[in-house]
């Protein structure tokens, strides 16, 4: 279980700055407007509560102007409302990365890697047979020495082509 978790770590680590940056634009460009819209359409009614009209009404207005949306709602009547918004947002991100981390572990420990490839093999392994410099080219950086004893046979296995 324990390579899942490494293996799906170590393939996420771009997601987990796409979504700092998704989080970051979403509490901009999204989250500011929609709080600051939220208090203020709670305002302007006199009883204090939700009118949807009100609320979509300001809230295209507000979204023109982020750079303003941004200055308020750090101030004391907006804040709470901002934080509830961006705990939604943080919510969201967070579920939606972990459900693509989860889609993309691996369903085995030899997901990604070539079948038939050395890399199944540690370097000390792969050195007991093979040469890293010289002898017969297998591989990039993979050689079969000749000078070596015992069985030296290759099989070739694919197309060999001629023009």
């Amino acid at each position: 279980m324990g390579y899942k978790i490494r293996n799906t770590i170590k393939k996420s680590k771009m997601v987990f700055v796409v979504m700092a940056v998704v989080w970051i634009a979403l509490g901009i460009l999204l989250m500011a407007p929609i709080a600051v819209s939220l208090v203020e359409s709670l305002e302007s009614t006199a009883s204090g509560t939700f009118d949807s009209n009100n609320f979509f009404s300001i809230l295209f207005t507000k979204f023109g102007t982020i750079g303003s949306n941004m200055g308020k709602v750090f101030r004391p009547k907006y804040i709470a409302t901002y934080g509830k918004c961006m705990g939604w947002c943080t919510f969201g991100v967070l579920v939606l990365g972990i459900y693509g981390m989860l889609k993309s572990m691996p369903r085995n420990e030899y997901t990604d890697i070539e079948h038939g490839s050395s890399d199944w093999s540690t370097n000390k392994e792969k050195y007991k047979v093979l040469s890293p410099n010289k002898g017969i080219l297998l591989a990039e950086k993979h050689y079969l020495p000749v000078d070596k004893r015992g069985n030296v046979n290759v099989m070739v296995v694919g197309r060999f082509r001629f023009w």
